[in-house]
């Protein structure tokens, strides 16, 4: 078959899916009686509606310790969101169902107030659901950041609230089909015809240092830049922030919004004795920006001209993309000796199979294995490591600017842990979270300690980043904080 692995892939996957559909219709006629006239129609059906309204609203306040180092610090402290909200909107019949999440933040914070959570229709017919909108799906067996996971990106802007994994998730426009072709078995299909990679901050507190450091190189620049462009400071600042919101988007290297970077997977899941088994296929791209070898001297041949000609010079001489590939994947469940365990498998396949493209991500194994289990004295116990080990990682080139990879261990792996017990009558929650960077020796540990009664709230919590400054959680080492949150749900 010719054409793009890509193209080829959404053929197999809109194949399998019309073909899931049909033959669940065939088996069930997709919950239709026929009609006296042969066309298949309904006879039949309840017009009955249900509405439900549901969210939650809080006050937060946030109070970063590094602030208390001065008056002047202090002084120019920004406490946060002080309201935000959620509002669900659901309403469903026999045969369908509309949902709106809705994500409602204080208007001097954010451009817009009022932001799409989630916005999907699921459609029913017999034993196929049909799903299309704005998701955030779920995939693979692991509490939180599972190797398999990989549908939705993640919002990073605010590192502090990596605690909640769904929270950051970012929701995809999304085709999704289940079959439930047994009391034990589905298979899923997904087609997403856009992409967006992990958001991360820009600038402030939680900017990463790569992307500190990119910007700080530019403004060292910044003198030869001038004499050489005739650029006003006004100019380069300009500049300088347009590219780097292009960057973090993908908007210099393509259009992430053509069928060029659509995904798409199929997933089956099963339960065996007292397993559940799950087996993925999923083609897209990496969420994280591959950057190749840098042509240092073709750069300085770029003439003078609009953000437009100066974009062209850098698409010929700095290789940026998000990698395309594939993965196979499976997980497993299951109760063993009192521990819930859970673990997956997979294997990320690019397209630089020999380990030499810069430009390219090299192959990897990726997994995660956990369990829960409550402890003595009540004490619950959710324990999850993740990892991937880079394939052929001897032939990453470690010189700078030419390798994508240059400077990565030949493993990554991160421990989480999460201990909490309940007291007065499971009112009262105290938890401690924490993730260890192996590799990057480096950790974030958060308490917490929650009540709760008749759905109002009030939690007070910190976090303290620490370990090796180069590390993706110690690189935020000053910015510990502690928030207070009082919340109402409804």
């Amino acid at each position: 078959m010719k054409g793009s692995p890509f193209r080829r892939g959404a053929a197999l996957i809109s194949l399998l899916v019309l073909t899931a559909v049909y033959t669940g219709a065939q088996e069930d006629g997709f919950g239709f009686e026929e009609s006296p006239d042969g066309f298949g129609l309904p006879q039949e059906r309840s017009s009955s509606l249900s509405l439900k309204l549901g969210g939650e609203i809080s006050a937060a306040l946030n109070l970063f310790f590094g602030d208390l180092a001065s008056s002047a610090k202090f002084g120019n402290t920004r406490l946060g969101d002080i309201f935000s909200g959620k509002i669900n909107f659901t309403a469903s019949s026999s045969v369908a169902e509309a949902v709106i999440n809705l994500n409602l933040r204080s208007e001097f914070q954010h451009v817009s107030p009022v932001s799409l959570d989630e916005a999907y229709g699921r459609f029913f017919f017999g034993p196929v659901d049909l799903e299309a909108g704005l998701r955030k799906l779920t995939w693979g067996k692991a509490d939180s950041f599972g190797p398999l996971d990989v549908i939705n990106p993640l919002d990073y802007t605010d590192p502090s609230a990596i605690g909640t994994p769904r929270n950051i998730k970012m929701a995809r426009p999304m085709v999704h089909v289940s079959w439930n072709m047994d009391s034990f078995s589905k298979l899923e299909g997904v087609f997403v015809p856009w992409f967006q990679g992990h958001k991360y901050a820009l600038e402030g507190r939680w900017i990463p240092a790569q992307l500190a450091s990119i910007k700080t190189m530019l403004a060292g620049y910044y003198p030869d830049l001038n004499s050489i462009y005739g650029w006003s400071g006004t100019d380069f600042f300009a500049l300088e922030s347009d590219m780097a919101d292009r960057l973090a988007s993908g908007k210099i290297y393509g259009d992430t919004l053509s069928l060029a970077y659509a995904q798409g997977g199929l997933r089956f899941t099963t339960t065996t004795g007292s397993s559940d088994l799950g087996f993925q296929y999923y083609f897209g791209r990496l969420p994280r920006i591959a950057i190749g070898k840098v042509d240092i001297e073709a750069l300085g041949s770029i003439a003078p001209g609009s953000l437009d000609s100066i974009e062209e010079g850098l698409r010929r001489h700095v290789p940026i993309d998000y990698n395309p590939y594939h993965q196979l994947g499976l997980d497993f469940a299951r109760v063993i000796g009192g521990f819930n365990f859970r673990a997956e498998g997979g294997i990320n396949i690019t397209g630089d199979l020999t380990g030499d493209n810069g430009a390219v991500y090299n192959p990897a194994v990726v997994w995660s294995l956990g369990f829960d289990r409550d402890l003595f004295w009540g004490i619950n116990l959710n324990l999850q490591g993740n990892g991937s080990i880079i394939l052929m990682h001897r032939r990453i080139d470690n010189a700078p600017l030419a390798d994508t990879e240059e400077g990565t261990d030949l493993s990554s792996t991160r421990i989480t842990a999460i201990f909490s017990k309940r007291f007065l009558m499971d009112q009262l929650e105290t938890k401690l979270s924490a993730l260890w960077g192996i590799e990057g020796r480096d950790f974030l540990i958060m308490p917490a300690l929650s009540w709760t009664k008749n759905d109002l709230g009030l939690e007070l919590a910190a976090g303290f980043f620490g370990g090796n400054p180069d590390g993706e959680l110690g690189q935020y080492r000053d910015n510990a904080y502690i928030k207070t949150i009082l919340s109402w749900k409804f």
